[in-house]
């Protein structure tokens, strides 16, 4: 019997309500940041205008990013962010990837109970957690040093979680001939279950170094040293100590501390894609 109903009809006008709803959603998110490089090349008779519009009469981008880099420590606070990330990122794989081989590959008493801790660790948020490591930063005198900006960071539940679910989709006959071979479990972590997890540690990283090279509320609390301030916080010392109310060099600054983590996604997209993805199947 045949039907004159396309089937391809009702997906096809599936497929372009999906699309329409993303590009409306994504231009939405673009938002911001269009308006924020508009700011940052306007001389400061034009960033209060009651129309808007995204290029400026006068061109005036260089002098705001020159007065962004020169009259304020900005490449200092972009070390100390870069210094920061890739500290906590080294030790936060150094303890995530064999916590997460142990969650997926071996059996021991109690695994199933500490894995749900882990989920647990994954609904608190960080400002219930402030107050205590606070107390045991002052204790251990590390307050005001990378030290204070780096320990509470050091074990990620999502980043166990992360590569407890990667390390599932690896068949455990890799992990028997591996044994077989006479390699111990760590070996077996770093030499074979990192590398085929490449694309999980991927986007992990991107995960963790956009969130603390973002971070304002530990670094508020941890360092009063301008020395030490990572980019949001230095943004912030930056508005309110150097420039008051001259928002175009304020703009220019957000700009660059925001340029980086953009080129970063952009360069590790397809692996990002790939590790979230793979991770979600098993």
């Amino acid at each position: 019997m045949s039907s004159n109903r396309d089937p391809k009809g009702p997906l096809s006008q599936a497929a372009i309500l999906r699309h329409a709803v993303l590009l409306v959603s994504g231009a939405l998110m673009l938002v911001p940041f269009v308006w924020m490089i508009s700011l940052s090349i306007k001389p400061p008779g034009e960033i209060f205008r009651t129309s808007f519009s995204f290029w400026p009469t006068q061109f005036y981008g260089v002098e705001n990013y020159t007065t962004a880099l020169t009259q304020a420590p900005l490449p200092r606070y972009m070390g100390n962010g870069l210094i920061v990330c890739a500290m906590i990122l080294a030790l936060q794989i150094l303890v995530c990837a064999p916590c997460a081989y142990a969650f997926a590959k071996l059996r021991f008493p109690g695994r199933d109970l500490l894995f749900r801790l882990v989920l647990v660790g994954l609904l608190l948020p960080q400002q219930v957690l402030s107050l205590p490591l606070f107390i045991l930063g002052y204790q251990l005198g590390v307050l005001n040093t990378y030290v204070a900006l780096v320990f509470p960071y050091v074990v990620s539940p999502f980043g166990i979680f992360l590569f407890r679910q990667f390390f599932k989709t690896i068949p455990d006959d890799v992990v028997h001939a591996a044994r077989l071979d006479g390699l111990s479990e760590l070996t077996i972590v770093w030499k074979i279950m990192v590398p085929m997890a490449l694309p999980a540690i991927v986007a992990f990283s991107i995960f963790s170094v956009v969130s603390h090279w973002n971070d304002l509320f530990w670094p508020l609390i941890a360092v009063r040293s301008e020395s030490l301030m990572p980019p949001p916080l230095g943004v912030m010392v930056f508005r309110t100590v150097e420039f008051g109310n001259d928002y175009g060099p304020l703009m220019a600054a957000a700009t660059l501390v925001v340029l980086p983590m953009i080129l970063a996604f952009l360069a590790a997209q397809n692996w990002f894609v790939e590790g979230m993805t793979r991770g979600a199947v098993k």
